[in-house]
């Protein structure tokens, strides 16, 4: 039963070298360092989860307990559960954030009241 959970392990391990691969080669349109941040702290949380599910099986498949010892060493994992939950926070607070906020360009735009009222500036 170990080598199931090792190419699931490997598998997603994969998963997380190919996201790593296509969002580190992504172009971003950012002109605002706030923006950046945003962005580096969304796709940080997208590829450390795929990472951190592949740690998830790989530590399941490094213990050799079975029955009521495999429930006591798997407990000394429980501060693992926080690392997915703090990934997982940051990939969707990234997203949202991001998706919010408006553009440089109209925040000054908008920061300057039109003359004439048709929005233009």
């Amino acid at each position: 039963m170990k080598v199931v959970e090792w190419v699931v392990a490997a598998m997603l391990a994969a998963g997380g070298l190919r996201s790593l691969w296509i969002w580190s080669r992504r172009r971003f349109e950012g002109n605002d360092l706030v923006d950046h941040l945003l962005y580096a702290m969304f796709t940080t949380g997208r590829v450390g989860l795929w990472f951190a599910l592949a740690g998830v099986f790989a530590m399941y498949a490094s213990t050799d307990a079975e029955g009521r010892a495999f429930i006591d060493d798997v407990e000394r994992f429980r501060w693992y559960v926080i690392v997915l939950i703090a990934l997982s926070a940051m990939q969707f607070l990234g997203s949202q954030l991001l998706g919010r906020r408006t553009p440089a360009a109209r925040r000054r735009s908008t920061a300057t009241p039109d003359s004439d009222g048709d929005g233009r500036g």
